[in-house]
């Protein structure tokens, strides 16, 4: 019994759906199609080619991916949490936004 149990806890992993690794890429994704309301509705980002006025430029504020994650997560003044966004999307779109805008 031991023996199906531990067999069955080192097959289980490789039965469920592997998770995409947060990119760049991935994150570009979120911040024009995914979140709702889209981020380019409030933001300025030029790498994506969006002119919001409502919330801050962010290729003049140039936040680090922490600062992303930390407002997507929260919110933060007039903008909303995103909490229909699993932990990899946030993760996807703090690393977007903080290269696109040349932070790291």
């Amino acid at each position: 019994m031991r023996a199906t149990a531990r067999l069955l806890g080192l097959l289980l992993p490789l039965a469920l759906p592997a998770q995409a690794a947060p990119t760049a890429e991935a994150g570009r994704t979120v911040f024009l199609e995914k979140a709702e309301p889209r981020c380019g509705v409030c933001h300025t980002l030029s790498e994506a080619g969006t002119t919001g006025e409502i919330g801050p430029n962010l290729d003049t504020l140039k936040p680090d991916a922490e600062r992303v994650k930390a407002a997507v997560r929260n919110g933060i003044g007039v903008m909303p949490a995103f909490e229909d966004l699993s932990p990899e999307e946030i993760e996807s779109v703090s690393l977007y936004v903080a290269g696109a805008a040349g932070r790291k």
